[in-house]
């Protein structure tokens, strides 16, 4: 994954003239990346138009990133919690609130515009939702399941819950609030998806069901 995306305010950002290469380079073709996602959109976004807004030459562009789709999902990894781990809190729904709160973080941070205008875009463009579903919806359900394999450990989470289509039930319903509602996103909403939604789901059955279910 590319480094954090971090604004450089050194002389070689400040001179638009000036040679930069490596890493402060890439930095600020990513910046234009997502700067051009909020403004414009996927649709409209070009290599070009990336180019001309970091100020770099298109062949720089196109010597680390083949097309454009590789290099938004570059932009929008840089700023991704996921390289942060699965959380250890002890309790199945502290972790999951950990989760859903750092994919907030996300909605919510200056580039929330360059990602709600991704999450449109990935509907009109298959090659962009494979892209997706590979670099954030996949690793986003898997740290879900780490969280529930831990919690079935602790006697928190029944063992046939651990499975993709259940973890991802928290992330999908945040991504539908997002899409639909905007940010800021209020942390009733994760703790509604947790204590409505996703606890009962995952839950081992009470032992006064499990007398019913047993007769």
């Amino acid at each position: 994954m590319s480094a954090p995306v971090t604004r450089d305010t050194g002389p070689a950002a400040a001179r638009p003239g000036s040679r930069r290469r490596g890493n402060v380079l890439s930095q600020a073709i990513l910046h234009a990346t997502l700067e051009e996602l909020a403004e414009v959109g996927y649709a409209a976004m070009t290599m070009e138009s990336v180019a001309q807004r970091a100020q770099a030459s298109k062949a720089s562009l196109y010597r680390r990133w083949p097309n454009r789709t590789e290099l938004v999902v570059d932009a929008m990894e840089c700023v991704r919690p996921y390289h942060l781990g699965a959380p250890d809190t002890g309790n199945v729904r502290d972790d999951l609130l950990v989760l859903l709160r750092r994919m907030i973080w996300v909605h919510d941070s200056p580039t929330g515009e360059a990602t709600h205008g991704l999450m449109v875009e990935v509907l009109r463009h298959p090659e962009l939702m494979a892209a997706v579903r590979e670099r954030f919806i996949s690793p986003a359900i898997g740290l879900v399941l780490e969280v529930l394999r831990a919690g079935a450990a602790r006697g928190e989470v029944r063992r046939s819950a651990l499975t993709e289509r259940i973890a991802s039930v928290g992330p999908a319903l945040l991504r539908d609030h997002f899409l639909i509602h905007g940010a800021p996103v209020p942390d009733s909403v994760p703790v509604d998806i947790v204590d409505d939604i996703v606890l009962p789901i995952i839950s081992p059955p009470r032992p006064a069901e499990q007398g019913r279910r047993a007769g």
